[in-house]
């Protein structure tokens, strides 16, 4: 696969194969997901960047041009009443599960450091250290099969350098994400973030286990 065969994804499609591979290693006893499955994880508050609010029909369009694609694929659930779409990321880009865990991440989140990125793909893919992180960034940076992500400049008042991914084509460094705020590395907000992630994370169980009870 050559640079230019790589996938260029729209926000959206960006969004959905996100959340398709986040959910495989948050939730799998529910993965495959379901339509309604996946655009409550499409819509979800916390752990994204941006936050959208899109409609079944948009998911479903997305979903439609992914498999044209073959970046997903579909199947039928138990009661063979309900679709259920996976990803295949790493088919496609030719990952293991630590570049996938990082890939996806980003397309969720939005720009990252290398130790935000250690964080958040906690329940992904466990990085041993933050240089495992970098040596994997670098890596996928200089692919001779096409680079996934890019080194951005420092922004005004940061101390490191954030990372983004490519598979919606060039990234502009201003349209990365607001300057680092000395305060978003605090143990208060980080708090708080995991208390909104935990809070949306009880929220999608409730609804997935009411959608495999809608199949029986």
């Amino acid at each position: 696969m050559t640079e230019s065969s790589l996938p260029l994804l729209s926000p959206l499609e960006t969004r959905v194969l996100g959340v398709l591979a986040e959910k495989q290693l948050t939730t799998p006893d529910y993965y495959p997901l379901s339509l309604n499955a996946l655009v409550a994880g499409c819509n979800q508050k916390s752990s994204r960047d941006p936050v959208m609010n899109v409609s079944e029909d948009d998911v479903q369009g997305a979903l439609d041009t992914l498999k044209e694609r073959k970046l997903v694929t579909n199947s039928w659930g138990a009661s063979r009443r309900v679709v259920r779409y996976s990803h295949n990321l790493p088919q496609v880009l030719e990952t293991d599960a630590g570049t996938t865990a990082l890939v996806a991440t980003l397309m969720l989140r939005g720009a990252q450091t290398a130790g935000e990125l250690r964080t958040a793909c906690e329940r992904l893919y466990r990085f041993a250290d933050l240089s495992s992180v970098d040596a994997y960034l670098n890596e996928m940076a200089v692919r001779t099969k096409g680079p996934l992500v890019v080194k951005l400049p420092k922004q005004p008042g940061s101390r490191e350098h954030r990372w983004a991914h490519l598979l919606g084509g060039p990234v502009q460094a201003a349209a990365s994400g607001p300057s680092a705020d000395p305060e978003s590395t605090s143990g208060i907000v980080a708090l708080r973030a995991e208390v909104a992630a935990l809070r949306d994370e009880i929220a999608e169980l409730r609804r997935l286990v009411a959608d495999r009870r809608g199949e029986q």
